[in-house]
């Protein structure tokens, strides 16, 4: 039997966002470099970004049968790829530094230390960039110098191992965070196997990251918290642990006992709401699956509403 798909809406925020491709020798080193990169980057309550992997690219990614491949992509040194998204949120004041910070922390840590990768620009049209690459290169101490490479303006840092190829800029532009779902279980390996589910779904979608560990978020937050020291907290109203002390105030569905969510971000509202689509179609069957629902704050986090019932959405 089907679970039930409320009629609701999830709520995303805009964000900035940069797109970098990762090149490597092979699919071993380049996961290291993109598990590395896009590492501790869940969730902006703590975290200096959200990361994730959007897809592989270049010879062989079509044949990737974990992962979504695009083969048409072609990568500047013809290796096999990654594109990885960051993004921060777009009503930080800071967000512009708070977005070159993580690049420059990220890549020059987890990218550059790890065996035969390169690192290039995917948003080639776009003139708001940050200057990536001349920022890493100052590890290069006095040695470092710019070059043309495979038809890209990079810089070329002599390391141990060689030399290391990062492209001097980086573009970012306006994405959106936020996107989610809920899944209700009568059992916890129901929600879970259903969030599981949705999440492979929602990743076949190009253009979307899935920024927590395997795609899951066990622990949904609301905004705020009874310390004032915290901006989110556990949302204790869903805690099925919690349901006979909150009595009336809980607003877990009966038979419920457990809740896990996804969170999808992207590069605009269109490729989420096919990521959410996916996720649901892929999840609705789920044994022990009893509801797919979406967090939202009425409107007040964000103006992108992604609805799960296909209908109710605007044209």
């Amino acid at each position: 039997m089907a679970a039930e798909i409320d009629d609701t809406y999830a709520e995303a925020f805009k964000s900035l966002y940069a797109e970098v491709l990762i090149t490597a020798k092979n699919r071993k080193w380049l996961d290291h470099a993109i598990q590395a990169a896009t590492g501790n980057a869940s969730s902006t309550i703590l975290c200096d970004c959200e990361a994730g992997l959007d897809r592989y690219v270049g010879p062989g990614s079509s044949q990737i049968s974990d992962a979504v491949g695009d083969e048409s992509f072609q990568t500047p040194d013809g290796r096999l790829g990654a594109i990885l998204q960051f993004h921060v949120p777009r009503f930080r004041k800071d967000r512009v530094e708070a977005l070159d910070r993580s690049l420059l922390v990220r890549i020059s840590q987890n990218v550059l230390t790890c065996p035969t990768t390169a690192c290039f620009n995917v948003q080639l049209d776009n003139p708001n960039y940050v200057h990536l690459g001349r920022k890493i290169a100052y590890f290069g101490d006095g040695y470092q110098f710019r070059a043309e490479r495979f038809g890209r303006k990079v810089w070329v840092i002599p390391i141990l191992s060689g030399e290391w190829i990062v492209e001097r800029r980086c573009g970012y532009r306006e994405g959106l965070m936020g996107g989610n779902l809920w899944f209700f279980g009568a059992t916890a390996d129901g929600a879970l196997d259903a969030a599981e589910a949705a999440s492979a779904a929602a990743a076949t979608v190009p253009g979307v990251i899935l920024p927590f560990p395997g795609g899951v978020a066990a622990s949904g937050s609301k905004a705020g918290s009874r310390y004032k020291f915290s901006i989110a907290s556990t949302y204790e109203n869903f805690c099925p642990t919690l349901r006979e002390t909150l009595g009336e105030k809980s607003r877990l569905p009966e038979g419920v006992q457990s809740v896990q969510e996804i969170i999808i971000n992207g590069q605009n509202l269109d490729v989420i709401r096919q990521a959410t689509q996916a996720a649901i179609q892929a999840a609705v069957n789920t044994p022990n699956l009893l509801r797919i629902s979406a967090g939202n704050y009425n409107g007040r986090l964000g103006k992108s509403f992604i609805y799960l019932l296909p209908h109710r959405q605007p044209e």
